[in-house]
């Protein structure tokens, strides 16, 4: 049996107004003093009264954006930064307080979704970077209690929805344009097996060859986890035992992985376009100094941090319920892209 808020205020020497106030976000309360009655309410298992506490004016105006695996960003991409931006953005222009959380899956094992919610004292969330087999994913699949829009991951319920790109239609896109240039034998730089957006853009990339009566096999994926690094490797080792033997273009899932690949050919002693083809896909800065450039597909994520936030807020405000915003993309057409029906470059 979960005890009370005066079983909390004894344990931890205080009294119920101030475990109270800790509870609702006052800031006038000792670091210590706070961290005492968390800790306090954790081993009694206490979780204030959700409904109550969100009657309170200043907690609907708090918004969290949590952001898991935030060290195995590459600091080159620049989309979490863009994507703050945006929240931030929206925030400042309805008086919303916004506070920049970082997890990872092993911290969410740790502390559940609801639990972070209650001690941090926000109204709403929005959740990026989170896998298919996180905690907070799956705990979120089972309960909306608390006003939640992801990023790029499906997430249904009564007060959830999310945001993305057509990851799907977009990967198609990128693939049909190496068809167009006469590629056949496609070599897939793939991210993380559990992520949606891979899954999804594994679809897009299905769907282009099966169109063009080819099949996407295992043989014809590399799976390098959104890393610059392994996707290095991984390319290397493939040139070194196949050569321009099998395959004449390598799409990749993320522009990263993509720079990636494109050192390993380079020191391998080919060359992009000429002996391999080469897309990316996010549209980060760093693309448009590559030598050559990088073809790839941008997608806004300022505008998907804008419209999260936004999102959020209707949820929050009842003007919304749970769904899916799709935002437009751009493929960019540059030149790391051979057409080989031309001949040798």
């Amino acid at each position: 049996m979960s005890g009370s808020i005066r079983d909390v205020a004894r344990r931890a020497g205080v009294s119920i107004g101030t475990v109270s106030r800790a509870f609702n976000g006052y800031k006038d309360i000792k670091p210590e003093t706070k961290k005492r009655i968390f800790e306090a309410a954790e081993l009694l298992d206490y979780s204030p009264n959700l409904s109550a506490r969100n009657l309170s004016s200043k907690n609907k105006r708090n918004i969290a954006l949590i952001i898991s695996g935030l060290l195995e960003n590459n600091p080159k991409e620049n989309l979490m930064f863009t994507l703050i931006q945006g929240v931030y953005s929206y925030a400042c222009s309805r008086g919303l307080e916004v506070a920049v959380y970082a997890t990872d899956s092993a911290h969410q094992r740790q502390m559940s979704y609801k639990r972070f919610c209650v001690d941090h004292s926000v109204a709403g969330v929005i959740l990026s970077g989170v896998t298919m087999e996180d905690a907070y994913f799956s705990e979120l699949m089972e309960t909306t209690e608390i006003p939640c829009v992801a990023i790029d991951v499906e997430l249904p319920g009564k007060k959830a929805g999310w945001v993305s790109i057509d990851n799907v239609a977009a990967s198609q896109e990128i693939a049909e344009l190496l068809i167009k240039n006469g590629h056949r034998n496609i070599l897939v730089i793939s991210g993380k097996k559990n992520a949606a957006v891979n899954v999804e853009r594994l679809t897009g990339v299905y769907a282009a060859l099966e169109n063009a009566g080819r099949r996407l096999t295992r043989d014809n994926v590399l799976y390098c986890d959104f890393s610059e690094e392994i996707a290095y490797n991984q390319v290397k080792g493939y040139l070194k035992e196949n050569g321009t033997s099998k395959h004449t273009a390598f799409l990749c899932f993320s522009d990263i992985m993509a720079l990636g690949a494109m050192n390993a050919v380079k020191e391998c002693g080919y060359r992009v376009p000429e002996d391999f083809s080469i897309t990316g896909f996010d549209g980060i800065p760093i693309t448009e100094y590559t030598t050559p450039l990088l073809t790839t597909v941008a997608q806004d994520m300022k505008e998907s941090g804008f419209a999260g936030a936004k999102f959020l807020h209707e949820i929050m405000t009842k003007k919304a319920e749970m769904g899916h915003i799709i935002l437009p993309h751009r493929l960019l057409e540059r030149g790391s892209v051979r057409n080989i029906a031309e001949g040798p470059g």
